[in-house]
């Protein structure tokens, strides 16, 4: 099936009948990126400076759009532990230098409502809890797969994708439990619907981490859950928006543990205006209190949950309570800018079980957009009580992109 696959993406990508009534769409992608770190128990501080380029084409010739993407991040100043490069005397900056095939895909869409993706391929799903890119790192995941799309946001959706290989944010000289990729047979499956209070969507992910040196197996699972998600005008100027879901997840293929963990969220917000306030509790189970026993999201944007300091980017074994709170504001058209959006987020940490209180943390984003350029400043702290150590991060980010 692999190789029927590559060979498709090959044969269509040099067909002759390209040449005619196609349409060529560059794609250029640069983010150049200071990260300074001061993590507790780390001789020093980390410094990082960061250039991630992606550069590629789209090219549509009737129903088939065929897409090739390449990746660099370029390390200007390396004061940091990249995870590969050896250098323990600083904190984790998840961002090594590397060069690779980021995307190569070709994607059907002759039937009415139906999209077939075949090939290396960015898949973001929902809020992206369990599966998506990590677009905040410089390298981002991809997968290895077959992903088929039907409906309309109106209606029934249905998405099934088929993943062989998940490629990972450590890129080409990944190892150890850091790989460039980890193989595995991986399902992702979802159905939704819409409903008169919002999308309701029952959802499979079957993981499949098959690499003995990615912690012995112990991170492959399945999982199945239902999210509710929607919104509702409460007057001209104020909008109510909510999330629930409940998800039930249990050891998978060979992974060695035997446990059963549940996940449950609930989420909401204000729009009021330019203002947004927002409240909810997550919580990821825990079952005996072994490593890997608790719920675990190994494909998921981790980044996006559980703060920007990435303390709980694996779940701890006594699982993990997240109360969080936060408060935004966003302005159009300001002093010349297309807009400027500015976000402060508390988090309290609490364990799932024995009743730890793991820490709690600040997080605070300014970003101002002009055209085709993003600049971002971002701040996370980290208050350990018991549970890793304290931990600031400050991020200066450029973005331009075509």
């Amino acid at each position: 099936m692999k190789r029927l696959l590559i060979g498709l993406l090959a044969t269509a990508s040099a067909s002759p009948a390209l040449a005619s009534g196609t349409t060529i769409k560059p794609l250029v992608d640069l983010r150049l990126r200071f990260e300074d770190v001061d993590q507790d128990g780390t001789a020093k501080n980390a410094n990082a400076v960061t250039l991630r380029a992606r550069t590629g084409a789209e090219v549509t010739a009737g129903d088939l759009r065929f897409l090739g993407e390449v990746e660099a991040t370029m390390p200007f100043v390396e004061r940091y532990f990249s995870g590969l490069n050896g250098k323990t005397q600083y904190p984790l900056v998840g961002d090594p230098g590397n060069f690779e095939l980021n995307r190569f895909q070709l994607q059907y869409r002759g039937v009415k409502q139906l999209v077939v993706t075949a090939g290396r391929q960015r898949i973001n799903i929902e809020d992206q809890r369990f599966v998506g890119s990590v677009g905040w790192r410089q390298n981002e995941q991809s997968f290895d797969a077959v992903r088929a799309e039907y409906g309309t946001a109106k209606g029934l959706q249905l998405d099934l994708t088929y993943a062989w290989s998940d490629r990972t944010i450590w890129g080409i000289d990944g190892t150890g439990a850091r790989q460039q990729a980890i193989s595995g047979d991986n399902v992702f499956a979802e159905a939704s619907y819409p409903t008169p209070i919002g999308k309701l969507s029952g959802f499979t992910f079957l993981v499949d981490q098959d690499e003995a040196a990615v912690q012995a197996y112990r991170l492959s699972s399945k999982t199945y859950g239902a999210r509710l998600a929607g919104s509702r005008p409460l007057s001209r100027s104020v909008k109510l928006t909510y999330a629930l879901s409940y998800a039930r997840q249990s050891d998978y293929h060979h992974n060695p543990n035997d446990y059963s963990a549940d996940y449950y969220l609930i989420d909401a917000a204000l729009d009021v205006a330019a203002f947004k306030v927002g409240a909810g509790y997550e919580i990821l189970g825990a079952d005996t209190g072994a490593a890997f026993t608790s719920f675990q999201t190994p494909l998921a944007t981790l980044h996006k949950f559980q703060g920007w300091a990435d303390k709980f980017l694996t779940t701890p074994p006594n699982g993990i309570r997240d109360l969080y709170g936060s408060a935004g504001y966003s302005l159009k058209k300001p002093i010349g800018l297309d807009a400027i959006n500015a976000q402060l987020v508390y988090h309290r940490f609490d364990s799932d079980r024995l009743s730890q209180h793991y820490g709690n943390e600040w997080d605070a984003l300014i970003a101002a957009k002009k055209g085709r350029w993003t600049a971002t400043a971002k701040l996370a702290s980290y208050d350990a009580d018991k549970f890793a150590t304290d931990t600031r991060k400050l991020w200066l980010q450029l973005e331009w992109a075509y």
